[in-house]
Order: C-alpha cells, then structure tokens, then sequence
C-alpha cells in the first residue's frame, strides 16, 4: 500500500463508516504510509488476522510481530490504562487498546497519529469504547497529555507544576487547539 493507506484500507471495510473500523483503518494505514513494524504492537499475529477478518474483506496483512515487541514499558502502562477502562470488556475493545496505544507513541496529536479526521472523532470514539476515562478527561485535555497524566497519577508520580490546570504555566501545552500538525 502506498500514500493513501487508509483510504485503500476503508475499501475493503466490512463497515467502512463504522468509528471502530476509522480507528483500526486510520492506525494500520499510519503505520503502513511509515513502515513501521509491527503495524499493531503486542498483537501477535494469530490475534492480529482475526482482527483482519473481523474489519476488512479479502485482506492480506501481515502484522510482523514478535515477542520482543512489546516489552516498552511506557506502551505496557498506556495498554494496561486502556484496557482496564474498556466499555466492553471483550476483544474487539482489546484489539482497540492495542491500536490506541500503539498510535499514541507517536510523534503527532493522537488522533492524527490514528488516521482519524479529527480530534472530535477521537473524542467519540474514547467516550465509546473506554467511557470511564473519557469522563475523567473533565477539562477536554489533549488526549497524550491526558494519558499520561493517568499513567502518572497511577503510579503515584506527581507531574503538574501547579495544584489547578488553570493556574499551570502549561496550561495552554495541554488544552490548547490540536489543529496545527505539531506534537501532542
């Protein structure tokens, strides 16, 4: 697949305008327009081609996985955050975790590291598939930031420079627009 992964990818969609199928289309077509493998980390390939046969038709796609992928533990911590506030605890939303941590290790907002239109459809698509911590994103921080946050806050590590957001020398780091292509 060339420029436009993802676009060739919702051609062969089973639901190519359901918000799950933008997700996994957006984060494979990234990491394919990239070259980055593994496409998903920490799926291995016996997981990733039922995840393939569940979204698209006739779809020959190899992962290239391999034990070593995953082991990061700022991706394990990110997967492990998602996965324990799934809105449906079965494997299609696990299959998602996996895309979502693996976009957000990289270097753009996480909805543009995702393939997705816009910053609204990541915000839906959180609030569906992991509601618990969408709602706790109170403020409507940038996503990546927000994550990490959580991830500090589980681990007991303080990270903010002021006891409120809205004092924060960051604050517009954090909650300003997402519309000018630079990192999250």
């Amino acid at each position: 697949m060339d420029m436009d992964a993802t676009r060739k990818l919702l051609l062969l969609a089973r639901r190519p305008h359901d918000l799950d199928t933008l997700v996994i289309a957006g984060v494979l077509g990234q990491a394919l327009e990239a070259g980055r493998a593994p496409l998903i980390r920490g799926l291995a390939e016996a997981r990733f081609q039922r995840l393939i046969n569940e979204y698209f038709v006739d779809l020959a796609l190899e992962n290239h996985a391999s034990e070593c992928d995953r082991g990061d533990d700022e991706f394990e911590d990110l997967l492990q955050l998602l996965l324990d506030h799934r809105s449906h605890p079965n494997e299609t939303s696990a299959w998602l975790a996996y895309a979502v941590a693996s976009a957000a290790m990289g270097e753009n907002h996480l909805w543009q590291d995702m393939g997705l239109p816009s910053r609204r459809h990541l915000s839906n698509f959180m609030i569906s598939r992991f509601g618990s911590l969408a709602a706790r994103n109170t403020g409507d921080m940038k996503w990546k930031k927000f994550f990490y946050r959580q991830m500090c806050e589980r681990a007991g590590v303080p990270i903010c420079k002021s006891p409120h957001c809205a004092d924060c020398c960051d604050y517009a780091v954090c909650f300003g627009p997402e519309d000018d292509g630079g990192p999250a």
